[in-house]
């Protein structure tokens, strides 16, 4: 089955694009790995005001959504320009909130959509990760454990990542916020947001990996010749390409599948996912091998690319993690 886009989401798309490109994304990467989130703090309510984290909202609390096409079409750019921060996590919150509704949900929504406040969400499970992305920027952490959701008091020593922009801590008591089945339920719904715009991310960061390797390889030459008319460098090139192709359609159709509220939307989410991030981390590799000696240092702003990479492949359900959950219920489709 073919997706495309409409005219108003391709727009939103371009005009996100436009946005970012001038934003010099690298330097607020940068920033953020060092610690300094003024930078994209400042972003952070730029993309509000574009309405991207409106969109994990329900209309009942003044959201623009659900609308999980409009997100993965935001996502899909955040990706391409690499942008820092607890992103798909506060989206996920957002959702999360808005399905449980209640004083929590009065109190954090209008923060969550207006920039006004940058959210973390751990979800506790078996296999699962115990830290938060960003908990030392972000003005709330929300911890679900089984049935209950709490709101952080603190967190635990920073821990590094393999992108030095995605700092980790575990977050550390605080208050109940909610108990119930309502809280499971909300939570599943919420973890597929999570990763579902993890995997657009990746998609629009392996898409930006492939351009700037193309374009370095039209560049550099050896034996007199340009490295991109190597017959072994255009397959290299082409695999990259079908297989961030072959993802995309496998993202739309998780988006509708969540958009409808199929009862297969966890599996065509999880398909989606493993797709994605697999793609986009050979879009990494192949960055890496063709950029040569270049694709090792940390100098050039390809690293800050390459690097988010690993980290995106692993959050939000690892590889293994979403193959088993295709399988259990037999092939996505």
């Amino acid at each position: 089955m073919r997706f495309l886009l409409d005219d108003e989401q391709r727009e939103f798309a371009r005009a996100l694009d436009g946005m970012l490109g001038s934003a010099c994304t690298p330097g607020v990467v940068r920033s953020w790995a060092a610690g300094d989130h003024g930078p994209g703090r400042a972003l952070w309510a730029r993309l509000a005001e574009a309405g991207v984290f409106a969109l994990a909202v329900p209309e009942e609390h003044e959201g623009l959504g659900p609308l999980p096409v409009e997100l993965t079409v935001a996502f899909g750019e955040l990706g391409r320009h690499a942008v820092p921060g607890p992103l798909a996590e506060t989206a996920a919150a957002g959702a999360l909130l808005g399905r449980l509704g209640g004083d929590a949900a009065h109190a954090w929504l209008p923060q969550l959509m207006s920039g006004k406040a940058v959210a973390s969400l751990c979800v506790l499970s078996p296999g699962g990760s115990p830290y938060a992305l960003d908990a030392d920027a972000a003005d709330a952490v929300f911890v679900v454990d089984g049935d209950t959701v709490r709101l952080a008091a603190s967190h635990g020593p920073v821990q590094s990542s393999a992108d030095p922009a995605r700092r980790l801590a575990r977050p550390l008591g605080g208050a109940v916020l909610a108990q119930g089945p309502a809280v499971t339920a909300a939570a599943a719904y919420a973890a597929d947001v999570a990763a579902l715009v993890t995997a657009a991310q990746a998609l629009g960061l392996g898409r930006s990996l492939l351009e700037r390797t193309v374009e370095y390889v039209r560049q550099r030459t050896q034996f007199g010749v340009t490295v991109g008319s190597f017959q072994a460098v255009k397959h290299r090139l082409a695999d990259t390409l079908i297989a961030l192709e072959f993802a995309r359609p496998l993202v739309h159709a998780a988006a509708l599948a969540l958009a409808a509220g199929d009862p297969a939307a966890g599996r065509e989410v999880a398909a989606a996912k493993v797709s994605a991030c697999e793609a986009a981390y050979g879009a990494a590799r192949t960055a890496l091998q063709l950029h040569g000696a270049v694709g090792y240092t940390e100098e050039p702003d390809l690293s800050l690319w390459i690097r988010k990479a690993r980290p995106l492949r692993a959050v939000w359900g690892t590889p293994a993690a979403c193959r088993a959950r295709v399988l259990a219920d037999g092939p996505a489709g």
